[in-house]
């Protein structure tokens, strides 16, 4: 089992090159399930029993089912679907004197700009190409290696080992080519080839680069997986994986995934955004409830904002905390900040542990080191929406941010089964803590 989550789990990524793929690829995963998309846009008509997704800017998603009962409460997993990377700028040519072909891109996101030199690369994304209808969305992903970011030569950079300084506008530039402009098939040429589009008809685009190395399970006893998204795409498949498993209980289960975490999550499609808000209310008023009735719901409900932790580096033990140090295939670990870039507290600390307890699924504890400011993720910032009880989870990685990310493959199944008994819950606050069935 624990390979065969790891086999599902590299060609999920594989083919998730960009937020807008990993959505197109749950949408197809849902309707074989038997899901029906609601458009924002239309009236709403749920049924008990029903299965349903919404998606938002076709970089985020809710996917929810109805008890074919009465349901008290929702049980909602949040996690994102875009990673660090480079974007590609509008007009990305640029043709040198030395005949060398690069694409103009920018950073998104906080990556760690040396793991991208050096290795395959590509291009993939969305265009808007115009049509009788007036604009059609086409996914496209260049299946080939068409990219490098080739190194400088150690004799021409002697800094390099001992801390450089990237530039994103000179140093960051892949090569696409060589030739002459005019006399060469444009890049936008070749991206509307590979879309069978016509050039003209592209009205706009979001394309970036993507590592195309493979996933890779290794070690002595190939207890570890590296490929690249791992944060947090391996908390996407868990949630959708556990998900479309969980039996019915009396909530409704929710799989939540977020765009632009990576960038402040403020935007319409991120957990800043109403996104959630607004679908959580939307099922309520599909079934005739008050305002009331959905503020009741919402007190009846919890989260996992489920995005990926640090484990302790073998190389760089004093950066983590003394005490809290999560390890590689050790469990899913659960995240406190004491300025709550983290939700954890107390209480949903305890209930999550509770539940995993039952599972049979062990956990483990992050703290910053406090000395060291770390990250936040999209629970505390989803809050501010959909203030239901929270608790931040994510399973331990090294290499974080890198183009090519590394976990422990045991992990994922611990993740799969936490979320999965999660589901199957139901949690409810009472006068003297929380009561879990």
């Amino acid at each position: 089992m624990i390979m065969n989550y790891t086999e599902g789990l590299f060609r999920f990524i594989e083919k998730s090159p960009t937020p807008f793929h990993v959505i197109d690829n749950m949408k197809q995963e849902l309707e074989e399930q038997g899901y029906k998309q609601l458009l924002e846009r239309e009236e709403w008509k749920l049924e008990h029993g029903g299965k349903y997704y919404v998606i938002r800017n076709g970089s985020a998603m809710v996917a929810f089912r109805v008890p074919k009962g009465t349901f008290s409460g929702f049980q909602i997993v949040a996690s994102h679907s875009d990673a660090p990377c480079l974007k590609l700028k509008e007009n990305p040519e640029l043709w040198s004197e030395q005949a060398y072909v690069r694409l103009n891109v920018e950073k998104y996101g906080g990556m760690i700009c040396s793991t991208w030199f050096d290795r395959p690369l590509s291009v993939a994304g969305r265009l808007l190409v115009k049509s009788e209808e007036g604009v059609t969305v086409k996914l496209v992903q260049i299946d080939k290696d068409l990219l490098m970011l080739p190194s400088l030569a150690i004799h021409m950079n002697r800094d390099i080992n001992t801390g450089y300084d990237y530039h994103a506008q000179k140093d960051m530039l892949p090569l696409y080519g060589m030739g002459t402009k005019g006399e060469k098939e444009s890049f936008m040429d070749r991206i509307a080839r590979e879309a069978d589009v016509k050039k003209e008809d592209i009205l706009g685009s979001d394309l970036y680069v993507y590592n195309r190395m493979p996933g890779s399970v290794w070690g002595s006893e190939d207890e570890f997986m590296s490929i690249g998204k791992l944060d947090d795409l391996e908390c996407v498949y868990s949630s959708m994986t556990s998900f479309l498993s969980a039996e019915e209980q009396d909530r409704i289960p929710v799989h939540c995934v977020y765009d632009n975490e990576e960038v402040g999550s403020s935007t319409r499609q991120g957990a800043a955004s109403t996104f959630l808000a607004d679908t959580l209310e939307r099922i309520q008023e599909a079934f005739g409830g008050s305002a009331s009735d959905y503020r009741r719901l919402i007190a009846g409900s919890m989260m996992l904002s489920a995005d990926n932790a640090h484990a302790v580096h073998p190389n760089y033990p004093e950066k983590a905390c003394p005490s809290n140090r999560p390890l590689v295939n050790q469990g899913v670990v659960i995240k406190f900040s004491g300025n709550q870039r983290y939700t954890s507290d107390g209480v949903t600390a305890a209930v999550f542990r509770s539940i995993c307890e039952k599972a049979g699924v062990p956990t483990q504890v992050f703290t910053n080191h406090s000395d060291i400011a770390g990250g936040s993720t999209l629970g505390n910032i989803s809050a501010l929406q959909v203030p239901v009880p929270c608790v931040d989870i994510g399973l331990p990685q090294l290499a974080m941010h890198s183009s090519y990310e590394t976990a422990g493959v045991r992990d994922l199944e611990y993740m799969i089964t936490a979320m999965r008994s999660f589901y199957e819950a139901s949690v409810e606050e009472t006068r003297d803590g929380m009561k879990i069935r």
